[in-house]
């Protein structure tokens, strides 16, 4: 246990408030002001084992760092009193299912019993089966992207704003980060992270610790930006800019990387590629501000922006579509991004200064998850105001030029999971009751109220937000002739109301019966 460390994160670099970092010395111990993770002990279904225990001596000067070693006993009265079972101690790699053995498979598990140790497991599995005979590992969630030589680096500032080499890019983590790094132009060809070969040097590995092939990291596109900020596009992105002293300049030095990575539903990566921003800085500057981003598409689909995973989050955009025409021929996909809007939001009138509603045509504002919002603007109606026209014009003006049929119900939704889409529900209005004498009266929309009602969904401790009704209601007025020279001002207005519809937990509800118990770590194996 004294090796164990929960809280060490940074590689080669000493983690703040962690004092069981190996990689932290006695100067930086005297600045923490607390340890993180006091006590650090191994299985705690063990009788007896041992713990390492880290304090802060504050009124040593300077402050020192206290570490004790100690014999912990477990009283709890189901306790392993020694762990001799070697298979217990790792997780196998489970059988995936294939053509061929899934008729096996079947037959082992199919029954309402069946054992999770299969026969063909002893003590012998080892020899039998080597680990790398059948064995495909794959990138998970968050595992370090591995490369050649170590892993792909995204750096990132740390204590300061100084960029730090080693912040690995996680797998599917989408990330991006602002760092300062010192640079000086006699000496600018010398330092590695301001030169486009030390981001695309070393390949990835296109599987996690499975050395199958390696995937060369490509460049997509080369900026250059100039002393005043300007940035042009350069032709030729496979040629390899390095930085070079011209004029008193240092030109080609890498002022962002932005890397977007392929991968495939199995979690292999396929395809990474980089998209540099190079500038020029001149004997004056003595840092840089570097930017670095990585992003993450799967192979055969489109990009596009997430609201939350997989519940909406708070202040992020509603998502919508429609259904396309042709649709459900094989092979349709049942929702499509909006023409006019590419990343396909619901969206409503957005006011305008002048509160002209002719002159705010085209304007829209995203309905952001969970804020209430309200728009407007004002009509001004003349004796020469055709209705037929104003009507549609209003209409577009309110819902917009192709206004959606469906609302992704969460925020991950994807277009082709045809139940996790919404329709929205459309109603009609009408301002005031309209006596016999003005039936034939035409009716101009002055209103569009949206209400979108969501639920929390899934674990009590961690819900999600999910919508699960949008109702879209037009409220129309009648519009009276009105005599040469007179006018009238009309309010046109926009709104969206968000209403939480979760059931709260009724009083006196009976639950089922719990036990207070923590069950072995290996419950459940091989099932995750």
């Amino acid at each position: 246990v004294a090796k164990l460390c929960v809280c060490d994160l940074l590689v080669a670099q000493c983690d703040v408030n962690c004092c069981c970092d190996p990689d932290c010395n006695a100067a930086d111990f005297s600045l923490f002001t607390t340890c993180s993770v006091p006590i650090v002990t191994g299985d705690s279904h063990l009788c007896s084992q041992k713990a390492a225990i880290y304090s802060l001596d504050v009124e040593a000067n300077p402050p020192e760092r206290i570490f004790k070693l100690i014999d912990q006993v477990n009283p709890s009265l189901f306790c392993i009193h020694a762990t001799n079972y070697e298979q217990a101690l790792s997780f196998r790699s489970p059988e995936m299912p294939t053509s061929e053995n899934f008729d096996q498979l079947l037959k082992r598990f199919s029954s309402a019993a069946f054992s999770a140790e299969p026969d063909s497991w002893n003590r012998n599995t080892d020899a039998q089966n080597p680990p790398d005979a059948n064995e495909t590992y794959r990138y998970e969630y968050g595992v370090p992207i591995q490369t050649v030589d170590a892993f792909l680096r995204l750096p990132s500032p740390v204590v300061s704003s100084w960029c730090s080499d080693a912040n690995p890019a996680g797998f599917l983590v989408n990330q991006a980060t602002k760092c300062t790094r010192s640079v000086n132009v006699e000496k600018c060809g010398d330092v590695q992270a301001v030169s486009m070969l030390f981001y695309i040097n070393s390949s990835i590995l296109a599987k996690w610790h499975e050395f199958v092939f390696q995937v060369n990291i490509t460049v997509q596109s080369i900026t250059f930006q100039s002393l005043n900020g300007t940035q042009t596009l350069l032709n030729g992105s496979d040629v390899l800019r390095l930085p070079v002293i011209l004029d008193e300049l240092c030109v080609n030095v890498v002022f962002g990387v932005s890397y977007h990575v392929t991968y495939t539903g199995a979690g292999e990566i396929i395809e990474a590629a980089a998209s540099f921003v190079l500038g020029a800085i001149n004997k004056e500057a003595f840092s840089i501000q570097q930017s670095f981003q990585i992003s993450f598409t799967q192979v055969n689909t489109k990009p596009v922006p997430l609201s939350g995973n997989p519940g909406y989050v708070v202040g992020l955009p509603v998502r919508a579509g429609f259904r396309p025409q042709g649709y459900p021929f094989p092979g349709e996909i049942l929702f499509a991004a909006l023409n006019s809007n590419k990343y396909s939001q619901l969206t409503i009138l957005q006011s305008a200064s002048n509160q002209d509603c002719l002159a705010a045509q085209g304007a829209r504002a995203p309905i952001l998850f969970g804020y209430n919002m309200m728009s407007g603007c004002k009509l001004r109606i003349t004796a020469a105001t055709k209705c037929q026209p104003l009507t549609q014009t209003l209409l577009d003006l309110l819902k917009g030029q192709s206004f959606p049929e469906y609302v992704a119900s969460f925020g991950n939704s994807q277009a082709q999971d045809v139940l996790d889409w919404v329709p929205i529900t459309h109603l009609h209005t009408s301002e005031q009751r309209i006596s016999n004498a003005f039936q034939s009266s035409c009716q101009i929309p002055v209103s569009l109220e949206i209400e979108v009602k969501w639920t929390k969904y899934g674990s009590l401790v961690n819900p999600q937000a999910r919508i699960v009704n949008v109702t879209a209601s037009i409220t129309t007025t009648p519009l009276k002739q009105l005599p040469p020279g007179r006018e009238r001002i009309i309010p046109v207005t926009s709104s969206v109301v968000f209403t939480d519809i979760s059931s709260p937990a009724e009083p006196g509800y009976k639950a089922w019966p719990t036990i207070n118990v923590k069950l072995p770590f290996d419950f459940f194996f091989p099932f995750v």
